[in-house]
C-alpha cells in the first residue's frame, strides 16, 4: 500500500502513523468516533493510534490550567505561571518592541518556560531569539512537518518556486513513511 489510505477504523495504528494526515482530518476522525478532540496534532495522533489498535479511548492528558489575570504590565512585572499570550500582552510588547513584534513559537515557549522572570527579561529574550534566528537554522517542532519540509526543499533547491515545493510536499505526504524532504521527491515535478 503506497497510496495514502482513508483515515477510518479499518486501519491499524502502525499503518496510520506511517502516513501524513492534516490536523483537521484527525479532529474529524475523533468526532466521528466519539474521541476527545482537544490537544495538538501529536496528542491527537497518539489518541487515534491507541484507538485503532485497542478500541479504547486514550484520555486527554491536559488538565484545565487556571490563568492569572494580570493587571498593568511593566518591564518589572513578573511573568505569571500558565501565561496566555493575550491582547494585553501583545499591546505591551508592541509598545516596547515595535510593529515588527510577533508571538513567534520560540518566544511563546520562552514565556511559558520562564514564569517568575520579568517582562523586561522577556524583551531581552525576544531580541536574543531574533539574533539566533539570523545566525542559523532554527529548530522546527515535530508537528510542523510542512514548514520543515518547505525549508529543507529551498535549502537544497535555490531558485525553485513555492509552487514547486508544495507540489513535492503533496507528493511526499501521499507516500508511506517519513515526511522529510529528499531530492528524490523532485520526481513529482515531472522533469521541470
Amino acid at each position: 500500500m503506497n497510496e495514502r489510505p482513508k483515515l477510518n477504523k479499518e486501519l491499524d495504528g502502525k499503518t496510520f502513523r506511517s502516513f501524513y494526515y492534516l490536523k483537521e482530518e484527525l479532529v474529524d476522525f475523533c468526532r466521528e468516533n466519539s474521541l476527545p478532540v482537544s490537544g495538538g496534532k501529536i496528542e491527537l495522533t497518539d489518541r487515534i493510534a491507541c484507538f485503532l489498535d485497542t478500541g479504547k479511548v486514550f484520555e486527554t492528558s491536559a488538565k484545565r490550567k487556571t490563568t492569572i489575570n494580570v493587571g498593568v504590565i511593566t518591564e518589572n512585572t513578573i511573568i505569571e505561571p500558565n501565561i496566555v499570550c493575550s491582547e494585553k500582552h501583545r499591546a505591551f510588547f508592541l509598545e516596547k518592541i515595535g510593529k515588527s513584534f510577533s508571538f513567534n513559537v520560540l518566544f511563546q515557549k520562552w514565556l511559558k518556560g520562564n514564569a517568575g522572570k520579568t517582562y523586561g527579561d522577556a524583551i531581552n529574550a525576544y531580541y536574543q531569539i531574533l539574533e539566533e534566528k539570523k545566525k542559523g537554522k532554527t529548530t522546527i517542532d515535530k508537528q510542523f512537518e510542512y514548514n520543515t519540509y518547505i525549508r529543507d526543499f529551498f535549502e537544497e533547491n535555490k531558485g525553485r518556486s513555492l509552487d514547486d515545493a508544495i507540489t513535492c510536499w503533496k507528493y511526499k505526504k501521499s507516500l508511506r513513511g517519513h515526511n522529510r524532504y529528499e531530492s528524490s521527491d523532485l520526481v513529482a515535478l515531472g522533469g521541470k
